[in-house]
């Protein structure tokens, strides 16, 4: 499978999109809550979104030749021409998972959780993303309940109980998996391999492409790569022809028309709401950190860029990534920096994006921006406008706060 020769073609194709400034990468550090808000590493080019944005109409820019397309309704073809008798065990049972008060011991010796799973798949169709689709618990889950609980006016603890249980079964009955065949177009690449760490190598790649059939897969279906491969094992995912075992995310992109964003910094969340109040989406998102906040006040949205470029400007930072020397430019795609969309707010350098890894995703810190995954953060950007209101609420994270 050829890797970072082939990206040539692609990025040649991208050479014409706009620019647009983003935020740092994720981190781990810590430092005093009253740091001051730290700026992003470019300057936006209005000039770039000026083709996205029409006071009038949704901005939705045609999809891009290349990998660097994230399709947050891959999954259009829910089950296409499978059958029950042709699913592997491991799909039935989790079609078939029912809530129980207390895990079974055979769910606690598995790899994931088939309940947890199903749960996941029902609520990413819902509107309430869990994050990366993994069949395990964790915080991102808990808060996606939570949200599903209050908008259901549920009473809610944060956690999967037979109520919620009923109420995500009841509204969607469909299967939780299907099988998909992989197709030439999963394998026409190109793919980078794993990205280089260090940003001087990084700016000398033509396109941030994904790395290997496996991350684009996994993201087509919102999910876990260890998940992918514990549910197909032994299966080749550069084979053209091999059938997989994949979750059912949306099926169908939701007609979203969003008036108002709340991005919640004491809960690394994000609340997207319509012009009647109605909650339409939430998402978890990593939400500035200790030593860089993210702003606070009200602001609005000035435009989307799908397939943003990544700029690096070191007289605008006050952080230095691995192998930064000077002005970079990192090319667009799906491993880019800022992943695959970017939505500009009229606070200077900050905005709205994707990422290269989902699995960070409210758990690592960021550089003020405030992060979804990427196809979280492409269904956000085809559904606002210029002018939308973004509110940043909640209080920063505290010195040794998990991000």
């Amino acid at each position: 499978m050829p890797y970072v020769a082939s990206t040539l073609r692609w990025g040649a194709a991208l050479g014409a999109l706009g620019w647009i400034s983003a935020c740092g990468p994720a981190t781990s550090q810590k430092s005093a809550a009253n740091a001051p808000v730290a700026q992003s590493n470019a300057a936006v080019n209005s000039a770039s979104l000026a083709a996205t944005v029409n006071p009038t109409q949704q901005i939705v820019t045609p999809e891009q030749a290349g990998n660097v397309t994230i399709d947050s309704n891959a999954a259009a073809s829910f089950a296409a021409g499978a059958s029950d008798a042709s699913l592997p065990p491991a799909a039935k049972a989790i079609d078939a998972a029912v809530f129980q008060p207390a895990p079974t011991k055979a769910s606690a010796r598995l790899a994931y959780d088939p309940v947890l799973l199903k749960a996941e798949v029902l609520l990413d169709r819902a509107g309430f993303s869990p994050g990366v689709i993994d069949g395990r618990g964790g915080t991102n889950l808990q808060h996606a309940l939570e949200a599903f609980d209050v908008a259901r006016g549920l009473a809610s603890d944060a956690s999967l109980d037979a109520g919620t249980w009923n109420a995500l079964t009841a509204a969607d009955a469909a299967p939780a998996v299907q099988s998909y065949v992989i197709t030439a177009d999963d394998e026409a690449g190109p793919f980078i391999g794993t990205p280089p760490k260090d940003y001087q190598a990084l700016s000398k790649l033509p396109a941030l492409g994904y790395s290997t059939p496996l991350q684009a897969l996994s993201e087509k279906f919102h999910m876990d790569q260890k998940l992918l491969q514990t549910l197909n094992p032994g299966a080749d995912f550069s084979k053209v022809g091999q059938t997989l075992l994949v979750a059912a995310p949306r099926a169908a992109p939701r007609d979203m028309q969003v008036t108002r964003i709340e991005v919640d910094k004491s809960d690394d969340e994000v609340r997207a709401f319509g012009s009647d109040g109605k909650l339409l989406a939430f998402y978890p998102a990593t939400v500035g950190s200790t030593e860089r906040p993210a702003p606070s006040g009200v602001f609005t949205v000035t435009g989307v860029a799908p397939h943003p470029a990544y700029f690096y400007d070191p007289t605008r930072l006050t952080f230095t990534p691995a192998g930064a020397k000077g002005k970079l430019r990192i090319a667009p795609g799906p491993n880019n920096p800022v992943g695959s969309t970017w939505i500009a707010l009229t606070v200077p350098t900050y905005g709205i994006h994707g990422s290269p890894d989902p699995t960070t995703i409210g758990k690592r810190q960021s550089h003020g921006c405030v992060r979804l995954t990427n196809w979280d953060a492409v269904e956000l950007g085809k559904s606002v406008k210029k002018g939308v209101q973004v509110a940043f609420v909640g209080q920063d994270k505290t010195p040794g706060a998990k991000a």
